[in-house]
């Protein structure tokens, strides 16, 4: 089924992906101190105990459609054109099967000719991959088991429950959007843990509409049919979620990706630090009230000092108490940053926008590869692993609509291939980039350790993924 695009729609978009790239202008990287806050052990403990104390209404956001057959490109590559760099990966992913947590979901005949080595490598392959076998390579990540702790064998679905179970908050919910062709799946697993828990989660599903999916454009800008006549589209990124945010109402909301897990037994720290960014979140917001109810310039200087959000350039012309409410007031993020390990994705900038400058999670695509822009990016010190606390409530208890503080100018282009041909598509502004350009924004650096994703199955062999 598809949606009917009108000739606005379709002429809108085939004008916007046959222009360039929307770029943005960077003016420096924001770096400890100046932009990105660094906090003692004595603060964080403060923060932390602020979050428990309060213990406000919180939800977990996780986008969770992602294909799993992504984990396992290399050996798709591999079983279609060996070369050096997949044997290599292909190697150490046999040399380790036994480690993976799905070797136990194996029948017991297969594992045991694995360690016998009676067994083609094409025949583990097909049979991890396809769906006359495990059918790893036709489920959503989420689905597919990440660790073992025995004698159990766990999915990210499940292991976010249990992670986020442990943040001592009895009014906690998770909401998570997918394929809705795998929801009975899911739900499946998410009993089977309540069963073993004895705990009942509060657990809702969404799927990303069909009417927000972008058209695909051939190079000669004519819109792409199927062998059936049907306009191809294509969904249009993670910022096609704003929608789904935007109707929860928890005070604190946590955006996650759904492969950022550690071993249950691992992960202590990352639970320490969603607590952390819960608390100074609502730390932010009860010292940001406090001005919006008895506004003073010399108030929101010394607010801005202590929790660097916004430039010189917004604070120079707020003269008057409407303006100082009108720019605390707004939706508000605490974001943890990682330091810069050469991750790809996005990273947190000083961004100049027609004068005014603030602050903004910039991603590759959006920063032109020339001259001073090229230069200012790559000596960029930390990086976003999407570990969010976030929170569209007012200063004065409304609930925000989150369409109004996006910037629909900050889109991407991007180019793919279709059966073999190349085409173009729209992708809305980044759910962390420009569909929340206009909020309040914190930086705040976290431990390295608490961004552990799985992009590929070999990470699983990582430390953070051992018992």
């Amino acid at each position: 089924m598809s949606h009917q695009f009108t000739e606005q729609e379709i002429n809108s978009q085939r004008e916007k992906v046959f222009n360039e790239n929307p770029s943005l202008e960077l003016v420096a990287p924001c770096k400890l101190g100046e932009g990105i806050l660094r906090l003692s052990n004595e603060e964080k403990a403060k923060y932390i105990e602020k979050y428990i104390q309060k213990n406000v209404p919180i939800c977990f956001f996780i986008p969770a459609s992602g294909s799993g057959s992504r984990m396992f490109e290399f050996l798709y590559a591999f079983l279609e054109e060996p070369n050096d760099e997949n044997r290599s990966k292909v190697e150490r992913f046999l040399n380790s099967i036994s480690d993976f947590a799905f070797f136990k979901q194996l029948p017991k005949d297969k594992q045991r000719a694995i360690k016998e080595q009676t067994i083609e490598f094409e025949e583990i392959v097909s049979y991890i991959l396809n769906q006359d076998g495990l059918g790893y390579g036709h489920l959503p990540k989420g689905l597919i088991p990440f660790h073992s702790n025995d004698p159990f064998i766990l999915n990210p679905f499940q292991e976010q429950l249990l992670q986020g179970a442990q943040l001592e908050n009895d009014k906690f919910s998770f909401h998570f959007t997918i394929q809705s062709a795998f929801e009975k799946e899911i739900r499946s697993g998410i009993e089977h843990i309540e069963g073993l828990s004895g705990t009942n989660y509060n657990v809702d599903f969404t799927e990303q509409s069909i009417k927000t999916n972008s058209i695909a454009f051939d190079e000669t800008k004519n819109v792409c049919y199927s062998e059936k006549n049907e306009l191809i589209s294509r969904p249009a990124g993670h910022g096609a979620l704003l929608s789904h945010l935007n109707e929860i109402e928890d005070e604190i909301v946590f955006i996650k990706n759904i492969d950022n897990l550690q071993h249950y037994k691992n992960s202590d720290l990352a639970i320490q630090t969603w607590k952390l960014l819960g608390g100074l979140l609502l730390d932010f917001k009860s010292e940001a009230k406090e001005i919006f109810e008895s506004p003073s310039v010399e108030g929101l200087q010394k607010l801005n000092e202590r929790f660097q959000v916004f430039s010189e350039s917004q604070l120079k012309d707020i003269k008057t108490d409407d303006c100082i409410k009108a720019l605390l007031n707004r939706p508000a993020r605490v974001c943890g940053m990682v330091k810069n390990e050469g991750q790809p994705g996005g990273g947190p900038f000083w961004v100049n926008d027609n004068g005014v400058v603030t602050k903004q999670i910039v991603e590759k695509a959006q920063i032109s590869m020339k001259g001073d822009q090229y230069r200012l990016m790559v000596q960029s010190t930390h990086f976003n692993p999407v570990m969010i606390a976030a929170s569209s409530i007012s200063l004065d208890g409304q609930k925000f609509d989150l369409m109004d503080y996006k910037d629909d100018s900050k889109y991407f282009i991007v180019r793919k291939k279709h059966h073999g041909k190349a085409i173009r598509f729209l992708e809305l502004p980044g759910l962390w980039n420009g569909s929340m350009s206009n909020w309040n924004t914190l930086f705040l650096e976290i431990p390295s350790e608490t961004f552990s994703p799985v992009k590929t199955v070999l990470d699983l062999l990582e430390d953070a993924h051992k018992a």
